[in-house]
């Protein structure tokens, strides 16, 4: 192997560190959202047991969980996609990035989109999830009938 090869292999690897850590980050993101949405669905299963034992009158409140429920878990889902399509995004931006250091073709603009794209995403999961995390505390705030 060509030494000047040998240190443009080096340096490409040492680029791809960056895009490395922001997959931990994303993967740290989807295993909370992950967990949200465990607790969501367990607790709707919950209520949707009690709302068979419940009178007409008494299951008004009871729906009106669900429903914000069932909004909590649509918006963590929205989540999730955002941030798995931000972790597909950094993958394919490494791979594109070491098939650029192999051929001869100018992949760099390809690169800053997909980074770009990337970035989109994950910022669009965490404002998704924040709507999702002030729908849960402002739910929580309200007496229940």
């Amino acid at each position: 192997m060509n030494p000047e090869t040998m240190i443009d292999v080096t340096r490409l690897i040492q680029l791809a560190v960056a895009p490395v850590f922001l997959l931990t980050a994303v993967g740290t993101i989807i295993g909370v959202l992950t967990t949200r949405l465990g607790r969501a669905v367990d607790r709707s299963r919950a209520l949707e047991e009690r709302l068979r034992q419940l009178t007409p009158e008494g299951q008004k409140g009871v729906r009106a969980e669900l429903a914000v429920l069932g909004r909590r878990v649509r918006l963590v889902y929205g989540s999730m996609v955002l941030a798995v399509i931000c972790a597909l995004f950094v993958g394919l931006l490494i791979a594109v990035a070491f098939v650029d250091a192999f051929i001869a073709v100018d992949l760099s603009k390809f690169i800053g989109l997909l980074f770009i794209g990337a970035m989109l995403a994950f910022i669009l999961a965490l404002m998704v999830f924040l709507r999702e995390i002030f729908i849960a505390v402002s739910s929580t705030t309200k007496p229940t009938q």
